[in-house]
């Protein structure tokens, strides 16, 4: 017998999986007869991306939940995304492999924090990067990605002064890029603070026909360096229609693994991060895996729950970033 209440608080540790199963058809299976559709970010494991509906970064992932009409989403990511989904379908079941799959730059920006802070710049726009809480979302006038960003910048009248939260990083790129000045929260993701320069200068000596991309989560001397700067569904097109036959990616390792199916015959090299792995993984995305999923979907547990009227403020910046991005045909 399965002890909910157990698997809400630690998961499903203690959940035996018969050996014998085949997990991908099981999991096949459980999509016909819950209707439900899964849902898997670039950073996921391969197993997961293989057997997933859908696959893309956060602006496609949120589009996607937008449109399903599926009784169940399924959310192979983290946390924020799984919330994203629960805040735009609030009569859909939406359940994580892992409650524990959380993010480093969500955490970065406690509500209660960021509440005090944008009170002492009233006559601010707020724009949120997708990688925030329900919380900072409810906070927030838009939400961008790291795909529509400068387009949700450059949509704010230039006289309005602009808060940008979480991302210092990307909030940096974006000043830069886009030439609007704006007071920036000082919160950044882990996973791409940790590439270490030095290491991918050694990398490119040893490859020097290879061209270095990255996102724009990462700090500025990796921008700088960097031959393409662009989200995560911007590296991997890029990937495919640059004619260059190797590259070094400084992003989550996941994405190599799009890349690689999308051109065998390139060379994908994770960009090394300053700690002794020769990889860059995200331990939050890294949380799920298919035995999770597989016993996610038949329990249709952990479920994401959240007050209603913390949805309602979180949906309106998500809607308005999705006119936007519709605008531009994104």
């Amino acid at each position: 017998m399965v002890n909910t209440i157990e698997i809400e608080k630690k998961g499903f540790l203690d959940v035996a999986i018969d050996p014998s199963l085949d997990l991908f058809e099981e999991i096949e299976k459980l999509k016909k007869e819950k209707n439900a559709v899964l849902l898997a970010h670039y950073y996921q494991e391969a197993d997961i991306q293989d057997v997933a509906d859908y696959i893309g970064d956060s602006l496609g992932l949120a589009q996607h939940a937008e449109k399903t009409k599926a009784d169940m989403i399924v959310f192979a990511g983290v946390h924020f995304m799984a919330e994203t989904a629960k805040i735009l379908n609030p009569d859909k079941k939406v359940v994580l492999p892992d409650l524990k799959a959380g993010c480093s730059l969500a955490d970065s920006a406690p509500p209660e924090l960021f509440k005090k802070f944008r009170e002492k710049h009233p006559d601010h726009v707020v724009i949120s990067y997708i990688n925030c809480s329900a919380g900072i979302k409810a906070l927030s006038d838009i939400i961008c990605t790291s795909s529509n960003a400068p387009y949700i910048v450059q949509s704010v009248p230039k006289e309005k002064p602009i808060i940008f939260a979480p991302d210092k990083n990307l909030g940096a790129y974006l000043i830069k890029k886009t030439g609007r000045d704006m007071l920036l929260w000082n919160g950044a993701c882990m996973v791409h603070e940790m590439f270490s320069m030095e290491k991918i200068i050694r990398l490119k000596i040893r490859h020097p026909k290879a061209k270095l991309l990255a996102h724009p989560e990462c700090e500025e001397p990796i921008l700088k360096l960097a031959d393409f700067v662009g989200s995560t569904t911007g590296l991997l097109k890029f990937s495919q229609n640059d004619p260059s036959d190797e590259f070094i990616v400084a992003t989550e390792t996941g994405i190599l693994h799009q890349m690689q199916k999308s051109s065998p015959n390139k060379k994908f090299i994770p960009a090394p991060p300053t700690n002794s792995c020769a990889c860059n993984d995200c331990p939050h995305m890294k949380l799920n895996t298919l035995e999770k999923l597989y016993l996610c979907m038949k329990y249709e547990m952990p479920e994401i729950l959240m007050d209603e009227s913390i949805r309602i403020r979180a949906k309106k910046p998500i809607d308005r970033m999705l006119e936007i991005s519709a605008q531009y045909g994104l």
